[in-house]
Protein backbone atom coordinates (compact mmCIF):
# COMPACT_ATOMS: atom_id res chain seq x y z
CA UNK A 1 0.00 0.00 0.00
CA UNK A 2 2.73 2.25 0.49
CA UNK A 3 4.68 1.64 -2.37
CA UNK A 4 2.31 2.24 -4.21
CA UNK A 5 1.38 5.45 -2.78
CA UNK A 6 4.58 6.71 -3.51
CA UNK A 7 5.00 5.54 -6.70
CA UNK A 8 1.90 7.56 -7.25
CA UNK A 9 2.97 10.86 -5.79
CA UNK A 10 6.27 10.06 -8.06
CA UNK A 11 4.79 8.93 -11.47
CA UNK A 12 2.46 12.29 -11.26
CA UNK A 13 5.30 14.90 -10.55
CA UNK A 14 7.75 13.23 -12.98
CA UNK A 15 6.03 11.46 -15.67
CA UNK A 16 9.16 10.56 -17.47
CA UNK A 17 10.45 8.07 -14.23
CA UNK A 18 10.52 4.72 -14.17
CA UNK A 19 10.20 2.85 -11.42
CA UNK A 20 10.95 -0.35 -10.05
CA UNK A 21 10.10 -2.00 -6.42
CA UNK A 22 11.34 -4.19 -4.22
CA UNK A 23 9.84 -6.33 -1.61
CA UNK A 24 12.57 -5.85 0.79
CA UNK A 25 16.21 -5.23 1.52
CA UNK A 26 17.90 -8.01 -0.51
CA UNK A 27 15.62 -7.82 -3.41
CA UNK A 28 16.40 -3.62 -3.57
CA UNK A 29 20.00 -4.86 -3.15
CA UNK A 30 19.88 -7.66 -5.75
CA UNK A 31 17.51 -4.76 -8.42
CA UNK A 32 20.49 -2.14 -8.00
CA UNK A 33 23.48 -5.32 -9.01
CA UNK A 34 21.28 -5.30 -11.99
CA UNK A 35 20.27 -2.15 -13.53
CA UNK A 36 21.25 1.66 -13.49
CA UNK A 37 19.10 3.56 -11.06
CA UNK A 38 19.39 7.61 -10.34
CA UNK A 39 18.12 7.62 -7.24
CA UNK A 40 16.69 5.04 -4.32
CA UNK A 41 14.21 5.77 -1.90
CA UNK A 42 14.09 3.17 0.87
CA UNK A 43 11.48 2.87 4.40
CA UNK A 44 13.29 2.41 7.84
CA UNK A 45 11.07 -0.36 8.31
CA UNK A 46 11.09 -2.76 5.52
CA UNK A 47 10.59 -6.72 5.56
CA UNK A 48 13.61 -8.71 6.62
CA UNK A 49 16.95 -5.98 6.65
CA UNK A 50 16.20 -2.51 7.79
CA UNK A 51 16.68 0.61 5.98
CA UNK A 52 19.62 1.51 7.37
CA UNK A 53 21.36 -1.75 7.05
CA UNK A 54 20.56 -1.78 3.54
CA UNK A 55 21.56 2.18 3.54
CA UNK A 56 25.36 0.72 4.58
CA UNK A 57 25.39 -1.45 1.85
CA UNK A 58 24.56 0.66 -0.85
CA UNK A 59 26.81 3.42 0.17
CA UNK A 60 29.96 0.85 0.25
CA UNK A 61 28.73 0.13 -3.52
CA UNK A 62 26.99 2.71 -5.06
CA UNK A 63 28.05 5.36 -3.17
CA UNK A 64 27.18 8.18 -5.48
CA UNK A 65 23.40 7.23 -5.55
CA UNK A 66 21.23 9.18 -3.94
CA UNK A 67 19.04 7.89 -1.53
CA UNK A 68 16.07 9.11 0.78
CA UNK A 69 15.16 7.83 3.90
CA UNK A 70 11.10 7.76 4.63
CA UNK A 71 10.01 6.68 7.95
CA UNK A 72 6.36 6.98 10.04
CA UNK A 73 8.92 7.56 13.06
CA UNK A 74 9.99 10.53 14.54
CA UNK A 75 12.75 12.38 13.31
CA UNK A 76 14.64 13.06 16.36
CA UNK A 77 14.73 8.86 16.32
CA UNK A 78 16.26 8.16 12.77
CA UNK A 79 17.22 11.48 11.06
CA UNK A 80 20.64 12.15 12.19
CA UNK A 81 21.62 8.20 11.92
CA UNK A 82 20.10 8.45 8.18
CA UNK A 83 21.95 11.46 7.37
CA UNK A 84 25.07 10.29 8.95
CA UNK A 85 24.91 6.98 6.64
CA UNK A 86 24.87 8.93 4.25
CA UNK A 87 21.14 9.59 3.20
CA UNK A 88 20.52 12.23 1.18
CA UNK A 89 17.37 13.60 2.96
CA UNK A 90 15.30 11.99 5.59
CA UNK A 91 11.37 12.47 5.02
CA UNK A 92 9.01 11.48 7.87
CA UNK A 93 5.79 9.54 6.11
CA UNK A 94 3.36 12.15 7.73
CA UNK A 95 5.29 14.82 5.13
CA UNK A 96 5.99 12.61 2.31
CA UNK A 97 3.05 13.44 0.08
CA UNK A 98 4.11 17.36 0.49
CA UNK A 99 8.18 16.67 0.39
CA UNK A 100 8.99 13.21 -1.52
CA UNK A 101 8.48 15.13 -5.33
CA UNK A 102 10.23 18.29 -4.35
CA UNK A 103 13.05 16.57 -2.46
CA UNK A 104 13.09 14.11 -5.60
CA UNK A 105 13.14 16.60 -7.98
CA UNK A 106 16.40 18.34 -6.40
CA UNK A 107 18.58 15.43 -5.81
CA UNK A 108 18.04 14.26 -9.70
CA UNK A 109 19.02 17.86 -10.53
CA UNK A 110 22.52 17.84 -9.10
CA UNK A 111 20.99 19.50 -5.86
CA UNK A 112 21.80 18.46 -2.07
CA UNK A 113 18.73 17.78 -0.38
CA UNK A 114 19.94 16.81 3.03
CA UNK A 115 15.97 17.64 4.17
CA UNK A 116 14.61 16.41 7.56
CA UNK A 117 10.31 16.89 7.91
CA UNK A 118 9.96 19.07 10.87
CA UNK A 119 13.25 21.47 10.50
CA UNK A 120 12.06 22.50 6.77
CA UNK A 121 13.84 22.63 3.52
CA UNK A 122 17.25 22.06 3.33
CA UNK A 123 17.90 22.32 7.40
CA UNK A 124 17.68 20.60 10.23
CA UNK A 125 17.97 21.52 14.15
CA UNK A 126 20.86 22.55 15.54
CA UNK A 127 21.11 19.69 18.19
CA UNK A 128 21.10 17.46 14.56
Amino acid sequence: MVRRGLREILADELPDARFSEGEDGNEVLSQLATSDYDMLLLDINMPGRNGLDVLKDVRGTYPLLPVIMISGQPEELYAKRCLNAGAAAYINKDYVSERLAQETRKILGGESARYISEAGPGGFPEEL
